[in-house]
């Protein structure tokens, strides 16, 4: 086990340090201002459920729903008594449209129960226009949906597997409605870095310079690089270019660490100055053995009795120190951790009192 701790630790540092250095397309570490999806959101019925929906009694505002449903389509002047059902569900539907989705195209969305609704298998979405932040209605869903998860449950047990409340219906949406997004009236293109970098931002700039010439691209903030074309350019031929620049992205020095499953990634720029480490521990047994007492025979008034025994046993663990030379590279800092013997959990709380001590210059990140 400790054999794997120290060999996971070792291959998470090394990877995250190779892919440190290498250089990557600008399309996976940037995107283009303006080209992003939309969230969109809506309210529906689901019908059809074998008597799993809402509880009309503990959620009005299904109950209106269908009335109003009903009413819409011609069958009016029910009363409550009238519309007692558990096949019909009040549901949330969200989706994402996509950049330069166009009318007719399909798009996923996910549906999930806002009432008491204890599964959504077997039912189908009742039409749900999709409105978008500005009110406006880019889509309508409709169709049968798929549940990953189960619910059973009979008079004394119950079983739940996954969550039978969400839904999803894939391309159970139509795009009615197309967001207006013109490249040939721009003059400059502007890419955002999704980890804002000086340095990163930087150097993608000389990049787009090296390969267009002149001085087509400037960093305007760590997260910011306007490109403006030298005379009239074919917008989708430069964005498909400039995406494919390769460019070698900097990174902040940093170590996460996962306490809960003790996972450790050390970033390749993390250094730490000279210090000297011991790691021991004191491991206290307390073991109970009961054992039963018969002093006298059962037939003259003696009585069982259970007699604790406890045995108390304290182990030391030898400890040794070492020396973690400072300003090292990763691979040498690495080494020296695992010289010590250690699992994930004694190395996340050496790599915290390092920080705490202000030997390790890097950010100590915990998740």
């Amino acid at each position: 086990m400790l054999r794997a701790c120290i060999l996971a630790l070792t291959l998470c540092a090394t990877l995250t340090g190779l892919a440190a250095r290498a250089d990557v397309r600008i399309k996976d570490i940037a995107t283009f201002e303006g080209v992003r999806e939309n969230q969109l959101v809506g309210y529906g019925l689901v019908v059809g459920l074998n008597g799993t929906g809402d509880t009309l009694r503990n959620s009005p505002f299904t109950e209106q729903s269908i009335a109003g449903m009903l009413e819409r389509l011609g069958v009016g002047n029910l009363t409550e008594d009238q519309m007692k059902t558990r096949n019909t569900a009040a549901v949330m539907v969200t989706a994402m449209l996509p950049p330069f989705a166009r009318l007719g195209a399909p798009i996923d969305v996910v549906v999930s129960s806002l009432g008491d609704a204890t599964s959504l298998r077997g039912g189908t979405l009742i039409v749900t226009p999709l409105t978008g932040a500005d009110g406006e209605v880019y889509a309508v869903a409709q169709g049968p949906i798929a549940v990953a998860g189960f619910a059973a449950q009979g008079s004394n047990a119950s079983i739940v597997e996954g969550v039978p409340t969400v839904a999803r219906i894939e391309n159970g949406a139509t795009v009615e409605n197309e967001i207006d997004f013109s490249f040939s009236s721009m003059d400059s293109i502007r890419l955002s870095l999704r980890n804002p970098d000086f340095t990163t931002a930087v150097r993608m700039a000389e990049a787009i310079n090296n390969r267009f010439g002149g001085n087509t691209a400037r960093a305007l903030d760590p997260s910011t690089i306007e490109v403006r074309p030298l005379g009239k350019a074919d917008m989708p031929s430069l964005l498909a270019d400039l995406e494919n620049i390769r460019v070698q992205p900097d990174a902040v020095a940093k170590v996460v660490i996962d306490a809960r499953s003790g996972t450790i990634v050390i970033g390749a720029n993390v250094r730490i100055d000279k210090v000297a480490v011991s790691q021991g521990g004191l491991t206290v047994m307390v073991r109970e053995d009961p054992e039963v007492s018969q002093p006298n025979p059962i037939t003259i008034g003696g009585t069982t009795v259970v007699v604790p025994r406890t045995s108390v046993a304290v182990e030391e663990t030898e400890s040794y120190f070492t020396i973690l030379e400072g300003d090292v590279s990763l691979q040498r800092l690495v080494d020296g951790l695992n010289a010590i013997g250690l699992g994930a959990t004694e190395t996340i709380s050496i790599l915290q009192a390092i920080k705490a001590a202000g030997a390790l210059h890097a950010d100590l990140e915990i998740i």
